[in-house]
């Protein structure tokens, strides 16, 4: 990939995501409940990270820290969802959701 590319690619995926980032906490801050709220930072920040992650591929040193890269969204996308599911579970056992 030619320098140039990478650059566009890196400078692109990275602010992206950082786009993701800044609209999960907007939702985080603004939405009236719970639920509401878990929705609107996982989604973000799981796309968010994928794109920060897709941005810096090009920026890896080796196939090894690429691999390290993408290891941890991968990880991230499994706590995520399991921790969301184990929050929103309690907040409907709670019966409240503010």
């Amino acid at each position: 990939m030619t320098t140039f590319a990478a650059n566009l690619l890196t400078v692109v995926a990275v602010s992206a995501g950082l786009f993701f980032f800044l609209a999960g906490t907007v939702g985080l801050l603004r939405f009236p409940d719970t639920l509401t709220r878990l929705h609107a930072i996982t989604k973000a920040d799981t796309l968010g990270l994928g794109l920060v992650v897709l941005g810096l591929l090009p920026r890896a040193a080796s196939p090894g820290v690429a691999l390290k890269l993408v290891g941890v969204w991968l990880l991230t996308l499994l706590a995520s969802g399991s921790v969301s599911q184990l929050i929103a579970r309690a907040v409907r056992r709670e019966g409240s959701s503010a």
